[in-house]
């Protein structure tokens, strides 16, 4: 990034042109919640075009364009597996951004907007997910898979702070400066909410059910399958349970 920003300082100079260029980043929303780029390098730019949209919405599109716009090479990078190449490629290896972070890509955008839009912290979102996954995860995998996400979604809040502005496309964003005003800095152990789903998970005792009080906000996160967001009534403040 900073041999990215020398170069947009120098070559309208060395083209005797006025001013600078702009210098674009392309990190997207599910990675910023996860926290899965590095802090002023990858994440840093002057403006991101795609900073406010998950990737699962960018996949859409891009099968979109490729379809009615003619671009038959956005195909080809919407089937490409996602990876930062981080790591040499070799015959029998190749590094994956899923692998990498523990979750996919389909997941973080479910856990973004359960989050953003629907206000829910660990508990509630674990109540959600039991409802939503329930017929092929047990509650104990649901539990593993929230506090997972809650764990990294933690540690990396600070980086939130100062995200590249972006295009803001959707009410999902967690863009610390204008969208997704909160602490950034957090206890990693959640020791009361993740304590908490222990108790819930051994009341379900392993039995793979879903939580009759988590109906009504599922059926607001159905909209997620439908890509925006935007408009959506979220759990507003007169929920007891919202942030947990």
């Amino acid at each position: 990034m900073v041999l990215a920003f020398m170069f947009a300082s120098l070559l309208p100079w060395v083209h005797n042109k006025p001013g600078f260029y702009l210098v674009l980043g392309s990190s997207n929303v599910d990675e910023a919640l996860r926290g899965y780029l590095t802090k002023y390098d990858c994440s840093s730019a002057d403006i991101n075009p795609i900073g406010s949209i998950s990737k699962q919405d960018l996949r859409t599109f891009l099968r979109w364009a490729a379809t009615h716009l003619g671009y038959a090479s956005l195909a080809e990078i919407e089937a490409a597996p996602p990876t930062a190449e981080l790591e040499p490629i070799r015959s029998d290896y190749s590094q994956l951004d899923e692998v990498d972070m523990g979750m996919t890509y389909e997941e973080l955008s479910v856990y973004g907007r359960l989050r953003k839009i629907f206000r829910c912290g660990p508990i509630s979102m674990f109540k959600n997910l039991c409802y939503r996954w329930g017929a092929k995860l047990t509650p104990q995998e649901v539990a593993d898979k929230v506090k997972h996400f809650f764990k990294y979604y933690s540690i990396n809040r600070h980086k939130m702070t100062v995200l590249t502005p972006s295009y803001h496309a959707e009410s999902y964003s967690p863009e610390d400066n204008r969208f997704d005003l909160r602490q950034f800095l957090y206890n990693a152990r959640w020791p009361y909410q993740f304590r908490k789903i222990d108790d819930l998970v051994r009341e379900l005792d392993g039995d793979r059910v879903h939580l009759g009080e988590s109906s009504e906000l599922d059926k607001l996160g159905d909209s997620s399958q439908g890509g925006g967001g935007m408009g959506v009534v979220a759990a507003g403040s007169g929920n007891p349970n919202v942030g947990l």
